[in-house]
């Protein structure tokens, strides 16, 4: 895992904040200060289940999963994550309690790293910042929401499509063992909805 710091990272970043609320400079440099930027590499777990997760991180490039381990260790997709997304364990990070899940790069990837307690310095000074937190915290939540009631409520070719139509590219960049975990069904019944 190799650290560097440089701005030009950022412009995804602050880009996204600023679809959501304007941003002062001063948040701008306080950010790039209390972060880091990460290159890791594919397959790289960036959390363990039982650890504490204590990082939030920004994709600027590449792509990563979270799932958890059921208890014949059968691995379950909860999400995939590209460029211009966060990466998070939600309960986690948090709660400070131990991680139920995983986190993994599947490509390598560019990541922004904030620290639990850099972003509580962030939310305490500013107050666009919290602004912009929560706005975040409730698309993440409206999608975790969607995907919840689409595996309680709709048939797996019905899944299918919406996560189709929903996320094309997802398909280009993930393998279908994964996709097929995210859905709630298997490899053969995924492979037999997508010959259809």
């Amino acid at each position: 895992m190799t650290i560097t710091l440089y701005p030009d990272n950022y412009h995804r970043l602050f880009a996204l904040f600023e679809t959501i609320y304007p941003i002062s400079d001063q948040l701008k440099d306080d950010i790039i200060k209390n972060s880091e930027v990460l290159e890791v590499a594919k397959k790289t777990k960036l959390l363990n289940s039982g650890d504490k997760s204590n990082a939030i991180y920004f994709i600027i490039s590449g792509t990563a999963r979270i799932y958890y381990l059921d208890k014949e260790g059968k691995e379950s997709n909860t999400w995939f994550l590209f460029e211009n997304e966060l990466l998070i364990s939600v309960y986690s990070f948090y709660t400070g309690n131990s991680s139920f899940e995983y986190i993994e790069t599947l490509d390598d990837c560019k990541l922004i790293s904030l620290k639990r307690e850099r972003l509580d310095y962030l939310y305490n000074k500013y107050m666009e910042f919290n602004f912009l937190g929560r706005k975040l915290t409730e698309y993440y939540y409206m999608r975790n929401e969607l995907q919840a009631n689409e595996l309680r409520m709709l048939s797996a070719k019905e899944r299918y499509e919406r996560l189709l139509e929903r996320s094309p590219a997802l398909f280009q960049r993930v393998s279908l063992s994964h996709i097929a975990s995210y859905l709630g069904i298997s490899r053969e019944t995924l492979s037999r909805i997508r010959n259809r």
